[in-house]
């Protein structure tokens, strides 16, 4: 993509906080996180003829409701650190007639974020930028389930969290 060309893409993010830890990321950090996703300078293929705004919820929980999304939606026991929900449009929709394209939702379970930037001896800010901005390439169709589509995401992650100033997250120190 040629990046002189390139027009941004406007983001709404929806935050839902129902968790009880205080020390979060605030909706100014969780935007910039997403938007540095979004209108990071490749093509997501996904998103070729979208030209209007974009909306994605993030919902910060504690480890109970993660665990209990985690099981439905994974069959895997415990919270994990960021679930992805990409919203499947129904057939017959004609998207050329939105006037908001819902990309889907991240849910991030606040405790196990913290436990795992304290376990892993990184800085708060950067774990949790690392973590929406790997759900978001999740909603956007990349995944991690062989190694080679593990190591195009993990590189655009780096990529990306490079724009904002933030460290390799899979730099062993």
């Amino acid at each position: 993509m040629n990046v002189q060309n390139y027009n941004p893409i406007t983001i709404e993010v929806d935050l839902q906080n129902v968790t009880h830890h205080v020390d979060l990321p605030n909706d100014k950090q969780l935007n910039q996180w997403v938007n540095a996703t979004i209108n990071y300078p490749i093509k997501y293929a996904m998103l070729n003829s979208i030209t209007i705004p974009i909306g994605i919820t993030i919902r910060i929980v504690d480890e109970t409701e993660g665990a209990a999304l985690n099981a439905t939606w994974r069959q895997r026991q415990g919270a994990t650190n960021v679930l992805s929900f990409p919203f499947d449009y129904p057939p017959g929709i004609d998207l050329s007639e939105l006037t908001y394209y819902l990309l889907g939702d991240l849910v991030i379970c606040a405790p196990v974020v913290e436990r795992e930037a304290r376990e892993q001896q990184k800085l708060r800010l950067p774990h949790w930028a690392h973590l929406v901005i790997h759900g978001t390439l999740h909603l956007l169709g990349y995944d991690h389930l062989n190694d080679h589509e593990a190591q195009l995401m993990e590189d655009l992650e780096i990529r990306i969290l490079a724009t904002l100033n933030y460290p390799n997250p899979y730099q062993i120190i």
